[in-house]
């Protein structure tokens, strides 16, 4: 029996995938639990346009995530923070910071997106990236200077 997954199902394949299973598998699992779909012509063509559907959106969100890039690639922040003698910050700068200097800067961005691996805790420039899409990752700097 050939099925239409309409999610990823481990060790069979992944959705939108037409894949050729044992019949009661088919008829008693997948079917029963909307995991899957007959393989018949009219489900083919349903799947066809979604795909066609699919591939138009993700082109529109990769080409507004390049543009959000590009801007985000310009873009220097400098953060000021109270700072000891010695460039230690009473404090860290962490991803929520940058993401609301990004949103003064005019680029709102979730600070989830913000990728920094720890919070920074010492004066000084920093690389930091910015996730605005699945492949797409703009770096930006970060200048922590002492508030006077």
């Amino acid at each position: 029996m050939k099925v239409i997954l309409r999610e990823d199902v481990e060790k069979l394949g992944k959705a939108g995938e037409v894949v050729k299973v044992a019949d009661g598998y088919g008829r008693n699992y997948l079917i029963p639990r909307q995991m899957a779909l007959l393989a018949n012509v009219r489900n083919m063509k349903t799947l066809e346009h979604d795909r066609r559907a699919s591939e138009t959106g993700t082109k529109k969100v990769r080409k507004d995530a390049e543009t959000v890039a590009a801007t985000l690639a310009g873009l220097s922040l400098s953060l000021p923070a109270k700072a000891g003698e010695e460039g230690k910050l009473f404090g860290a700068v962490t991803s929520r910071d940058i993401a609301e200097a990004l949103g003064k800067a005019g680029v709102s961005v979730d600070r989830k997106a913000v990728q920094l691996a720890e919070p920074i805790k010492q004066l000084g420039d920093y690389k930091v990236k910015v996730r605005v899409a699945a492949d797409v990752v703009p770096e930006i700097s970060v200048s922590v200077v002492s508030e006077t």
